[in-house]
C-alpha cells in the first residue's frame, strides 16, 4: 500500500506532535489572526447556506420552485468554491491555523463561550466534505425531485442541513459544538420525515431523533463533565489543562472513575447515536425513508460523519484516556462486522448502501481507537466521494427503474442505464478498496481502508488492535461481496423486471411512494416523451453530472491526498489539529510492517468476495433463492437485522410505555391531580355538598343553627373574660 512509497522524513515519532507541543494546536490556531480578508471568507463560506435555507424557507412560496433551488444552489456552490479555496491555502499556501470570532455566545462568571469560526487542517478539510458533497446533491435534486410540489421547503432544510453541519465542524468550543450538533440532529428529522403524509417516514424520523437524544444525553453530560471537572468549554483552555489532569479521578457510589476516561466515554455515546455505532445504529436503516439526496447527504458528508470528526478533534482528551479509547476501538471493529454481515442479506439497493456506510463509519472508530487518527480522518474524506456517489446512483437507478428499489426486481439495467451503471461500478471498486498492494494503484478506498486495517495491525500487540485487524479483515470480505452483489443483481443477469410491473410501487420493498405529489412524479413525463413509459431508463443529465464528478473523487482522491493526510506531508499537513501522544507510534509503524500477508489480506479477501458474489448472483443464482426460501437460522438472524429491532421493541419500547402508563395513571391522576388540583376541587365540592343539605327551607331548622350561633358566640366570650 502506500505506506512502502512514502518517504518519512519524520524519526520514530512521526505521527505524534512532540511533547513540548503537546497543549494541542488549536491553541495556535485560537491565538493567531486570520490573514487579511480571510475572515470575511471563512465567514461567507459557513453562512451562505443559512442564508439561502432563510430566502427558500421564508419566501419559497412567493419567489416559487425554480427561485428557490437556484439561490439554495448557487450559494451552495459558492460555499463550496470557498471551501476548497481555504484548503488549498491552508494545506499548499501555507497558510497558518486561526480562529475567527464572531459573538459572544454566553459571558456568565466563569461559563463563557464565543461563536467563532476555527480554521485548521481538520476544519478545513470538513469544510471541502461538506460542500462538495451538498452542493452536488443540491443540483442532483433538482432532476431528482422536479415535480414535487415542496420544493422550496426540501432545498431550504438541505441548505439548513449544511449550515448546521458546517457550524459543528468549526466550532472553537463545546458549547458551538453543542449547537451544530443538535442542528443536524433537527435537520435530519426535518429530511427524513420530508415526506410526513407516509406514516413510516413520520416513524423514522421520530426514530432517528429518539435514538439520537440517547446518545445526545451521553454527549450533554460528557460536557457537563468536562465543566465541572476543569472549568471550561473552550477547545483551547481544555486541552492546555490535559496533561496535568490524567490522575485526576471522580468517585461515585464507592468507585473511582478517571475524570478523563469519564469524559471521554460520554462524549463518545453521543457520537455512537450520531454516527450509527452499534446499539445505537437502528435509526440508520430507517431513514431510507427521505428522499435518496437526503440518504446521500446524511450518510456521505453531515450526519453521520459527525461522531467520527468529534472523536479526531478531541484526541488530545482521548490520547489521555485509555480505557474510553479502547472502548472505541472495540466498538468501532464490531460494528464494522455487524453492519457488514446484515448488508448481504438485505434486498433494497439503499438499505445495503446504507448497512455499508455503518460498517464503514466503524472502520474509521476503531482506526480512531487505536490512535490512527489521520488514518480515520483520511478515510472519512475518501468516503464521502465514494459514498455519495453510491447513494445518487442507487437514486438514479429508482428514477429509471419507476420507483422500484427491490434488487430482485432488477437485472440486466447495464444496457438501459449505461452511465449509471459505469459510476456505480467506480463506487464499488472505491468502497472495496480495490488496488495493488506495493503500488500506488488503486481507486479512493484502497489507499484509505488499507491504511485502517494496517494500523490495527501495528496495534497487534494489544487485544483491541488485533481485534480490530481481525474484524476489519472480515468485514473488507463482506463488504467485497455484498457491494458486487449489488451491482450483479441491479445491473447484470437475467432481467427480472417487466413491461407493466413499475406501475405499482405500492409494494412490501419499501418503495419511495408519495402520494399525490411524489418526487418521482417527473420519471412520467420524461418516460412518455421518450415514449415507452414501462421500460428503464438513463438519468437526465443534471443528475447524472454529480454522479461524474463524484466518480472523479472516488478514483483520485486516494493517490491524490494520500502523502497529506497519511504520508511524507502528513506531520505538517495536520500540524496541531490531530494530537498523538509521544508514545503513540501507530501511524509510524504502520509504515514499516514488514509482514507481505497483511500487505496482501485486504486484497485477497476483496477478490474473494468479489468471486462469491459472481458464483451466487451470476454462475449459480438459484442458490441464493433456496438460501432464502430455506430461511436457515443464520440467514433468518442476519436478514432480521440481529432481531435489535424486536429486542428493543420487546424491551426498552414496551417498558417505556409501561412506566409511562403507571406514571400517568397512579402518579399523575392519582397522586398529582389527586392531591392536587383534583383533589382540591373535589374536596370543595363535597364540603358545598355537604352544607346544601342543611338548606332544608324551613324556619325551625334555621333558628336552631341561630342558637347555635348564639351559644358559641357566648362560649367564647366567657372563656375570653376567664383569661
Amino acid at each position: 500500500m502506500l505506506f512502502e512509497t512514502a518517504a518519512h522524513a519524520e524519526p520514530a515519532a512521526h505521527g505524534a506532535v512532540h511533547a513540548a507541543e503537546a497543549t494541542h494546536a488549536v491553541a495556535g490556531a485560537v491565538a493567531a489572526l486570520p490573514p487579511e480578508g480571510m475572515a470575511t471568507i471563512v465567514t461567507l463560506c459557513v453562512f451562505a447556506p443559512i442564508v439561502g435555507a432563510a430566502i427558500a424557507g421564508f419566501f419559497g412560496r412567493r419567489i416559487g420552485n425554480i427561485a428557490s433551488q437556484t439561490v439554495t444552489t448557487g450559494l451552495l456552490f459558492l460555499s463550496c468554491v470557498l471551501g476548497w479555496y481555504i484548503f488549498i491555502e491552508h494545506t499548499w499556501g501555507g497558510m497558518p491555523d486561526f480562529t475567527v470570532k464572531l459573538l459572544d455566545f454566553i459571558n456568565i462568571g466563569t461559563f463563557q463561550s464565543a461563536w467563532s469560526i476555527r480554521v485548521d487542517a481538520l476544519s478545513a478539510t470538513m469544510l471541502v466534505v461538506v460542500t462538495s458533497v451538498s452542493s452536488l446533491v443540491h443540483l442532483y435534486s433538482w432532476g431528482y425531485m422536479a415535480e414535487d410540489d415542496s420544493r422550496p421547503r426540501f432545498f431550504s432544510y438541505l441548505s439548513l442541513f449544511t449550515f448546521a453541519m458546517l457550524m459543528l465542524v468549526t466550532a472553537a468550543d463545546f458549547m458551538q459544538l453543542f449547537f451544530g450538533w443538535e442542528g443536524v440532529g433537527l435537520a435530519s428529522y426535518l429530511l427524513i420525515g420530508f415526506w410526513y403524509q407516509k406514516d413510516s417516514a413520520s416513524s423514522a424520523a421520530i426514530k432517528a431523533f429518539v435514538v439520537n437524544r440517547i446518545g445526545d444525553f451521553g454527549f450533554a453530560l460528557g460536557i457537563l463533565t468536562v465543566y465541572w471537572q476543569f472549568g471550561t468549554i473552550n477547545f483551547h483552555e481544555f486541552f492546555a489543562v490535559i496533561q496535568n489532569q490524567e490522575g485526576k479521578a471522580w468517585e461515585f457510589a464507592g468507585f473511582y472513575f478517571s475524570a478523563l476516561d469519564l469524559a471521554a466515554f460520554l462524549l463518545f455515546i453521543g457520537a455512537m447515536g450520531k454516527s450509527a455505532q452499534f446499539f445505537l445504529h437502528t435509526w440508520l436503516p430507517d431513514a431510507m425513508e427521505g428522499p435518496t439526496p437526503v440518504s446521500a447527504l446524511i450518510h456521505a458528508a453531515t450526519m453521520v460523519t459527525a461522531g467520527v470528526y468529534m472523536v479526531c478533534l478531541l484526541s488530545p482528551l482521548f490520547e489521555h484516556a485509555p480505557q474510553a479509547k479502547m472502548i472505541v476501538a472495540y466498538i468501532g471493529a464490531i460494528t464494522a462486522i455487524f453492519a457488514a454481515s446484515i448488508g448481504f442479506t438485505q434486498n433494497d439497493i439503499k438499505r445495503v448502501i446504507a448497512y455499508s456506510t455503518c460498517s464503514q463509519l466503524g472502520y474509521m472508530f476503531f482506526a480512531a481507537g487505536v490512535g490512527a487518527y489521520q488514518a480515520a480522518m483520511f478515510h472519512l474524506f475518501t468516503h464521502a466521494f465514494f459514498k455519495a456517489l453510491l447513494f445518487l446512483g442507487a437514486g438514479s437507478v429508482i428514477h429509471g427503474m419507476h420507483h422500484e428499489q427491490d434488487m430482485r426486481k432488477m437485472g440486466g439495467l447495464y444496457r438501459y442505464l449505461p452511465v449509471t451503471y459505469a459510476v456505480m461500478t467506480i463506487g464499488t471498486i472505491a468502497i472495496t478498496g480495490l488496488g495493488i498492494p506495493y503500488t500506488e494503484f488503486g481507486f479512493a478506498g484502497f489507499f484509505s481502508k488499507d491504511a485502517i486495517i494496517e494500523s490495527a495491525w501495528a496495534m497487534h500487540d494489544t487485544p483491541q488492535g488485533m481485534f480490530a485487524f481481525w474484524m476489519g479483515i472480515f468485514a473488507a470480505l463482506l463488504t467485497s461481496f455484498y457491494s458486487f452483489r449489488l451491482i450483479f443483481m441491479t445491473f447484470h443477469g437475467k432481467k427480472q423486471w417487466d413491461g407493466g410491473h413499475h406501475g405499482h410501487p405500492h409494494d412490501d420493498h419499501g418503495h419511495e411512494d408519495h402520494h399525490a405529489h411524489d418526487a418521482h412524479a417527473h420519471d412520467a413525463h420524461a418516460h412518455d416523451a421518450q415514449g415507452h413509459a414501462h421500460t428503464p431508463h438513463e438519468s437526465p443529465w443534471i443528475m447524472l453530472t454529480p454522479l461524474i464528478l463524484l466518480a472523479v473523487g472516488a478514483v483520485a482522491a486516494g493517490f491524490v491526498f494520500a502523502p497529506y493526510f497519511i504520508g511524507e506531508h502528513a506531520h505538517d499537513f495536520w500540524g496541531h489539529a490531530i494530537y498523538t501522544a509521544p508514545t503513540n507510534h501507530v501511524m509510524h509503524d504502520a509504515h514499516e510492517i514488514k509482514e507481505v500477508w497483511v500487505k496482501l489480506a485486504p486484497l485477497i479477501v476483496t477478490l474473494l468476495g468479489l468471486a462469491l458474489a459472481w458464483y451466487y448472483y451470476l454462475h449459480r443464482p438459484s442458490l441464493p433463492k433456496k438460501m432464502a426460501a430455506n430461511e436457515g437460522p443464520v440467514w433468518t438472524f442476519l436478514y432480521n437485522k440481529w432481531f435489535f429491532d424486536e429486542i428493543y421493541q420487546a424491551t426498552f419500547v414496551k417498558l417505556t410505555k409501561w412506566l409511562g402508563d403507571v406514571f400517568w395513571k397512579i402518579g399523575d391522576i392519582k397522586i398529582i391531580d389527586g392531591l392536587g388540583p383534583n383533589g382540591a376541587a373535589w374536596a370543595a365540592l363535597k364540603s358545598a355538598k355537604n352544607l346544601v343539605k342543611t338548606q332544608t327551607g324551613y324556619v325551625y331548622h334555621y333558628a336552631f343553627f341561630m342558637f347555635l350561633g348564639v351559644v358559641g358566640l357566648l362560649t367564647w366570650a366567657v372563656i375570653g373574660i376567664t383569661h
